[in-house]
């Protein structure tokens, strides 16, 4: 099996789908080997693409304030994203481009195997529940309700909620975001 800085040379280096043609850099994700929880979001944006780094613009501020204010640190976590590269015009990945990059996020997952995933958005949510045979509706139905799967994977558990970038443009969905991460953290005694 391939290590952690080999997947991410890959990914750096994927041609699978046409979303390469038009990255500056491919965003394979970053945070420790170890870490107990994993933060999973779409794809990334134009930030992301200049620096190769998953949430550094606007959205990103804003994940690293709701972290904080919840008692984790951002060099605590894995961050990445189910699409490496980022979609023209920030347009919503497509199901062959989530099929065709997902592998790498599975391999990420095996790798580092979190205790908590938090699905950042509706895409991830979607992606990661049903992978794992959960059913998934609507994020606002489904937001912060904590799963637990045992998988080839491992045990771990699983939370969607509001991708940081919706709350910069409905400012209520803060708070939403800020109690489901909180209340899954507290459950599960991380």
């Amino acid at each position: 099996m391939m290590d952690l800085h080999e997947i991410e040379e890959k990914i750096r280096n994927c041609t699978n789908c046409p979303l390469h043609k038009t990255r500056t850099n491919a965003v394979p994700g970053e945070g420790p080997i170890n870490a107990n929880i994993m933060l999973v979001g779409e794809a990334p944006g134009r930030f992301e693409d200049i620096q190769g780094r998953p949430f550094v613009g606007a959205a990103g501020k804003l994940l690293t304030k709701i972290l904080s204010e919840v008692g984790i640190n951002r060099d605590e976590v894995y961050i990445t994203n189910i699409v490496k590269c980022r979609p023209p015009n920030n347009r919503d990945p497509t199901d062959e481009e989530i099929a065709k990059c997902s592998p790498y996020l599975d391999l990420q997952i095996t790798i580092i195997k979190p205790k908590l995933i938090i699905a950042l958005g509706r895409h991830s949510g979607k992606y990661l529940i049903e992978k794992f045979g959960g059913k998934f509706g609507k994020i606002s139905a489904i937001h912060g309700k904590l799963f637990h799967f045992s998988t080839l994977f491992g045990s771990f558990y699983l939370m969607a909620t509001y991708h940081p970038a919706a709350a910069i443009y409905n400012k209520s969905l803060y708070s939403s975001i800020v109690e489901d991460i909180s209340n899954a953290i507290r459950e599960i005694q991380l």
